[in-house]
């Protein structure tokens, strides 16, 4: 039995040391012929753009000729590189702005001073720089870049590019802010992206935020949970060191296994949707403002089939992308009104749209109209009634005046649950039948105020 022991026998013996030197070696041998099939790949490349410059010079119309000759030489490199077309175009350009705008970096590349993700970094940064001052640039960015990882380096590069603009970063910085904004990018399966352009201070400190309160609520299900329930509670980044995320019954978050991520888009859609902005120009002393009170709206378009559970097809969000048949439901499930379309069967035009919720005009002119309840005999002022579709809106009736009328909350109820039976003709007029089959007509009530005429007075002849 043999040990080197102590400190030789963590090291490892002299032969793995001798080993790990000869692949330290090798490794230093393929990153110099790396570098080198790199540098003659980029060269290459921008070699390629300048031909196709050639080309097309003297062409009547120059841009075109150039264009076409690019895509043809960029066709012709794919099948070698195995790429497509678009993607050998795009590199040839980057290849010759490289070699063509920033020479001391190629010539730093080429001597091994720098690698190639050194090179993406300076390129990067250095279309920010005013060409006059790129060469300045260049050189500081190669020293920065020597001993140093790419990724450690790519803010001091930047800093250094700001500083060499010719105005100064406040007055870009307040003429970028004014494109302030916010957008939305349909993805896939019902998802977006809510882009929002805002300044680096106002995004940074959002994100913070979000990243707290996440905390506080994963944390919080292991300060909720039963004894012997996994401790859940978020590192400094925001992760969990436990992916067993589920609290036991008897706490208010019982199967909340949500990632920071998902807890993070979920505090961020309710404050949006439900949070009041700190500053209001609406709000006074004496109380909140009234943009707190202001609630989302979207348009959904869901089959009835759908909307009754038969099938699983997508609904239409108007304007963006296709949302699922669930949360379709749940959206129908809480809304405060409905506009149902008629659609042509075969193109799919719509042809009619009416809403099941009156407007406040309708309400208005059937109250004056109606002046109490239309069922017979009864006088319940409109005002305490109940707007009835004559015909139901599930059977095709419309939300128009000429269907609806002012029902009691009794006599609503009668209608809809006995085998009283109405009708509503022209000029408001109702028709009800009775279970035995007698007949009750119910003409819309006259105004007992109105504008009379009356006859001139008798001035006698007139005067010659």
């Amino acid at each position: 039995m043999h040990s080197n022991g102590g400190l030789g026998g963590r090291m490892g013996s002299d032969a793995d040391v001798d080993a790990l030197a000869q692949l330290v070696a090798d490794a230093e041998g393929i990153a110099d012929a790396a570098r080198a099939a790199q540098v003659r790949e980029v060269r290459l490349l921008a070699a390629a753009g300048q031909l196709a410059e050639s080309q097309s010079a003297g062409a009547p119309e120059k841009v075109k000729a150039r264009e076409m000759a690019l895509r043809g030489i960029a066709a012709e490199l794919a099948g070698v590189f195995v790429a497509t077309d678009r993607t050998l175009q795009r590199r040839i350009d980057e290849a010759r702005d490289l070699v063509e705008n920033y020479p001391v970096t190629m010539a730093a590349w080429e001597a091994g001073r720098i690698v190639r993700g050194h090179v993406r970094v300076i390129q990067e940064v250095g279309c920010l720089v005013p060409v006059e001052d790129r060469e300045d640039f260049e050189r500081i960015a190669v020293e920065r870049c020597e001993g140093e990882t790419p990724n450690r380096v790519r803010d001091g590069l930047r800093m250094i590019a700001e500083r060499m603009q010719p105005r100064t970063f406040t007055e870009r910085h307040k003429e970028a802010a004014a494109g302030r904004c916010v957008r939305v990018q349909a993805t896939s399966d019902g998802m977006s992206d809510l882009i929002a352009t805002l300044p680096t201070v106002i995004a940074d400190g959002i994100v913070d935020r979000l990243t707290r309160q996440a905390r506080e609520i994963i944390n919080a299900r292991a300060q909720a949970g039963a004894p012997g329930t996994p401790d859940t509670r978020a590192d400094s980044n925001g992760g969990s060191p436990d992916a067993d995320t589920t609290i036991r019954d008897g706490s208010s978050f019982v199967d909340d296994g949500r990632t920071i991520d998902q807890v993070r888009a979920d505090v961020f859609s309710d404050l949006l949707l439900a949070g009041s902005p700190a500053l209001d120009p609406t709000g006074t002393g004496d109380g909140n403002g009234t943009l707190g009170a202001i609630r989302a709206h979207v348009q959904v378009a869901v089959s009835a089939l759908t909307l009754m559970g038969q099938d699983e097809g997508p609904a239409d969000l108007a304007g963006r992308s296709p949302i699922d048949a669930n949360t379709a439901r749940e959206l129908a499930g809480n809304a405060t009104s409905w506009d149902r379309l008629l659609t042509h069967p075969v193109t799919g035009t719509v042809l009619e749209c009416d809403t099941y919720r009156p407007t406040a005009a309708m309400v208005r002119l059937l109250r004056a109209r109606d002046r109490h309840c239309r069922f017979p005999g009864c006088r319940q002022p409109a005002i305490r009634c109940e707007l009835d579709h004559t015909i139901a809106a599930s059977d095709g009736g419309a939300t128009h005046v000429c269907n609806l009328a002012n029902l009691c909350k009794r006599h609503h109820d009668v209608k809809h649950h006995t085998r009283w039976h109405v009708r509503q003709l022209p000029g408001g007029r109702l028709v009800w039948t009775s279970p035995t089959g007698r007949i009750y007509r119910e003409d819309a009530p006259l105004p007992l105020v109105a504008f009379t005429t009356t006859d001139p007075p008798d001035t006698g002849p007139p005067p010659f």
